[in-house]
């Protein structure tokens, strides 16, 4: 009987943090486009504002629909994350709702309702509003949708970095004190622009594909042509500024959580001379190194920005922290961690080669390019979404054992009346309802992607296009 409750348990657990990984993994596909390509859009329309160019109006057009559909999707399977902190970690939520809760409030309250307000002036404005009190409305999307992003970031780096807290004994929970320290988390801070970047990154990849698409059959050529450069020129700064963030946040993730920086690189002992890994292969225990080829001092560089600073190992700070908080496993599943740290790297990297090969090749206007190039071109779209979404599971897979570091251990934090049947079941109606919505997704996006820009449409039928894509 006690087995049987033990593997019941267990599965709860378990199958939580599957359900959570899936809804959030599923629901921060649509995040980074619609981050991204809102600006592309106010870019874009400015851009129409200041020399009256047609073709940047069908663009924003074009782009402004895939974005309406993109956020609509975004909207309802973020939904979702809200009800499993109640549903499958209400110990979590009552252990951080009281600082947890403060930025997602404000994203929701603030944010959310900000964005969706200027999102319906925007729709709803084409034939309404004045030409620059329209392109207003795009740019305060734009803001909303940023304001929105760092908010959760906030929420989030407290479960990196818990900040701005005093714990209360009586009723085991942590309770917010600091606000402002919440909000200006040292993880947020480089978090956020590297998000943005990144995000900038994608939609740019996502334009290259679109154009890639339409000039592959020859349609829309001078349109198409302008956004191609532009989707290039996008996915290299984007690029660009993903890896200058990065660095930031490299050094932010060694400061606070160094035993995540150990695992995405395979160290196991502290060194002052610390290598980078380029691969390594680790014992079944995770415990130590059988091969490796290395850069020396390239991660001491990397991590203190001196060739010999020093890097703490996995060995050595499971240690300190059996120590610190008893006995137990501090590390995180070695082999995912550094493997989706790589993948990150090398796909982003993998898009801005893709990014400055087709700048070289559609240079001085040339589009007489093979049908692989097209091919390429199209089918690297979602390639810098990968390598977030890497990103990401890298961040949180990282931070294990803890759901909160230091505080609150992910074991702990699981909803203590639930079963393994329980969550079973909300995965596979979760699992089902997430499939019928990316088959909608994908059709209403791809459908609006090969249409095209339009020419020659009346405002009042633009405002209904974008309505009915909404």
């Amino acid at each position: 009987m006690h087995s049987t409750h033990l593997l019941n348990e267990l599965s709860a657990l378990d199958l939580s943090r599957w359900q959570f990984g899936l809804t959030t993994v599923y629901h921060f596909l649509f995040v980074p486009l619609t981050i991204g390509m809102v600006l592309l859009v106010a870019i874009m329309q400015t851009i129409w504002y200041k020399t009256d160019n047609e073709k940047w109006l069908k663009l924003t057009k074009l782009f402004g629909k895939l974005f309406l559909i993109n956020f609509a999707l975004g909207v309802v399977t973020g939904i979702v994350q809200e009800f499993q902190f109640g549903m499958n970690w209400s110990a979590y939520s009552r252990f951080v709702g009281d600082i947890f809760g403060a930025p997602l409030a404000m994203e929701g309250l603030l944010a959310f309702f900000f964005e969706s307000t200027f999102i319906g002036l925007w729709i709803f404005g084409w034939d309404r509003l004045s030409k620059k009190l329209h392109l207003v409305t795009i740019w305060m999307t734009a803001l909303g949708v940023i304001l929105s992003a760092y908010f959760i970031l906030a929420a989030n780096s407290f479960m990196q970095n818990p900040v701005g807290f005093e714990f209360n004994e009586a009723k085991n929970r942590a309770e917010l004190v600091d606000i402002g320290a919440v909000l200006t988390n040292i993880v947020a801070l480089n978090q956020f622009p590297h998000t943005i970047t990144a995000s900038i990154m994608f939609a740019g990849a996502v334009m290259v594909g679109v154009s890639a698409y339409h000039l592959k059959r020859l349609q829309f050529v001078d349109t198409m042509r302008t956004s191609l450069r532009f989707g290039l020129w996008t996915v290299i700064a984007g690029g660009a500024g993903t890896v200058l963030t990065g660095d930031g946040l490299g050094l932010a993730m060694v400061q606070t959580q160094p035993m995540k920086m150990a695992a995405a690189e395979a160290l196991y002992n502290t060194s002052n001379n610390a290598s980078f890994s380029i691969f390594t292969l680790g014992t079944p225990d995770g415990k130590s190194e059988l091969f490796s080829i290395r850069i020396p001092n390239l991660l001491s560089f990397l991590s203190t920005h001196t060739f010999d600073g020093q890097v703490e190992g996995l060995n050595d700070l499971q240690a300190q922290y059996t120590a610190a908080f008893g006995a137990g496993d501090y590390m995180p599943v070695i082999w995912i961690t550094y493997w989706a740290f790589r993948w990150m790297i090398g796909l982003g990297f993998l898009s801005v080669i893709i990014a400055a090969v087709g700048l070289w090749m559609t240079r001085k206007g040339n589009l007489n390019l093979p049908k692989w190039a097209w091919n390429v071109a199209i089918w690297a779209s979602p390639i810098p979404v990968l390598a977030i979404s890497l990103g990401w599971m890298f961040t949180e897979m990282g931070r294990q054992p803890w759901i909160v570091f230091s505080l609150l251990k992910t074991a702990d934090a699981v909803s203590p009346g639930i079963n393994g049947v329980d969550v079973l079941i909300s995965l596979i109606a979760f699992t089902a309802i997430y499939g019928v919505l990316a088959i909608i997704e994908l059709k209403l996006f791809l459908k609006a992607a090969q249409t095209g820009p339009v020419s020659e449409v009346s405002e009042k039928s633009d405002s209904e296009q974008l309505t009915v894509a909404y």
